[in-house]
């Protein structure tokens, strides 16, 4: 087996095998909770420098009532605002992504600030008496660049600045590359499924159900798979193909066309890895490609998966194949995930289900239920307290723990 260049925790010896009690999955009053502690505090990655070649390009982010835009300017820098007019709260931009020429215009009144945020001008500005535009320009919300990789987050929050957090990471990204990398031509993928975020998360983070319930990965690096675990909520899954010829389609001709990337260190030769970050969010990378996922709730039984796909420079027609390919083997992973995230969440409302009994190769699934629960002690009561008593129960519980420590 490849060694690995990564810190990885040791799985203790004699850990506690249960996951979080069912009523989580299904608790209005717990998932306002997360919106505050977990996914507006937490860092997302919302594209790449290259989603914005040129100033006035932007990409846009929504996240649980926050909107965000990401644009560069003139200058060729890199910002995040709030997607919000200083006049009455409109959208600056709508869409998915765009590009502005020169100015950002609000559509409802037509206040003009300039593609760094800064405020140019008000409609009709002497009805507003004395205006400073110094004081309307657009918000701000934190954002740092890893690797090419844009991240931002709406509220401080306990995690480290994005190159601290990341840092397990950097050498490889830097093999890879993937600050020169190029969106491809539908760069963007969504859909909405009619789960719980967790329960979607908990599949993704333990690769136990992958020998029977994804035939094509299995197909494609079996017995090599393996999740390792890191510190600060960082996750690392590599499996390595080419030992074996593949049984299925997709894979067989896959295995035999993928090009060698002999710049990459040993570990990454001929392998598919997934970089995750808690809350929810993976980047996974191929020899022919990569992509970043995450899943994004909309409520507390709604969630929309989505992500980016992207190319390596210089793609010969043989990568270009390969990277079509490994989409075929990534798509089926995916419709097969999601119907296991839906029989996950659904049996959360049943009353046979008595919880997770959890095996060493689903520590990972335990250790995002452990930082869930050290932000929110209220979901280790196994025991679905009033809603209305959730909010309560978590401040005092976190204030005791706050005082053993």
């Amino acid at each position: 087996m490849t060694k690995l260049p990564y810190p990885a925790l040791p799985i203790p010896n004699d850990w506690d095998r249960k996951g979080l009690p069912a009523w989580t999955y299904h608790s209005p009053a717990l998932f306002a909770l997360e919106r505050e502690k977990v996914f507006l505090t937490h860092w997302q990655v919302v594209g790449h420098e290259c989603d914005l070649p040129a100033p006035g390009d932007w990409l846009a982010f929504d996240l649980l009532g926050e909107r965000a835009v990401v644009m560069r300017g003139q200058d060729g820098v890199v910002r995040a605002f709030h997607n919000l007019c200083r006049h009455r709260g409109a959208r600056v931009v709508d869409g998915a992504t765009g590009h502005c020429k020169g100015s950002i215009v609000c559509p409802f009144h037509g206040w003009v600030y300039n593609l760094d945020g800064s405020l140019r001008g008000a409609a009709q500005p002497t009805s507003f008496g004395t205006l400073a535009r110094e004081d309307f320009g657009l918000k701000p919300i934190e954002m740092e660049i890893f690797h090419g990789f844009i991240f931002l987050r709406f509220a401080p929050g306990p995690q480290a600045s994005v190159a601290q957090l990341l840092q397990p990471f950097g050498a490889d990204f830097a093999a890879y590359g993937t600050r020169d990398i190029l969106p491809v031509t539908v760069p963007d993928w969504s859909m909405d499924l009619p789960v719980n975020w967790k329960s979607v998360r908990d599949v993704d983070n333990e690769g136990y159900h992958v020998p029977l319930a994804h035939p094509g990965l299995q197909d494609l690096y079996g017995r090599t798979y393996r999740d390792m675990h890191l510190d600060n909520g960082l996750s690392m899954s590599i499996g390595w193909f080419g030992d074996v010829p593949g049984k299925l389609w997709s894979v067989r001709h896959y295995a035999r066309i993928s090009p060698p990337r002999p710049e990459l260190p040993q570990h990454l030769q001929g392998a598919w890895t997934y970089y995750g970050l808690f809350p929810n969010q993976v980047i996974a990378m191929t020899p022919d490609g990569l992509q970043f996922y995450h899943e994004l709730p909309l409520n507390e039984g709604q969630t929309r998966l989505t992500g980016r796909l992207y190319r390596w420079p210089n793609e010969t027609r043989e990568r270009r194949l390969a990277r079509y390919l490994a989409m075929r083997i990534d798509r089926d992973t995916s419709t097969e995930d999601q119907q296991l995230s839906i029989w996950s969440n659904e049996s959360m409302r049943s009353t046979a289900f008595e919880g997770f009994h959890l095996s060493d190769l689903e520590y990972g699934l335990r250790r995002h239920h452990d930082g869930l629960r050290q932000l929110m002690p209220v979901m280790r009561l196994q025991t679905a307290p009033a809603e209305d008593q959730i909010a309560t129960l978590n401040t005092e519980m976190s204030c005791q723990t706050l005082g053993q420590e």
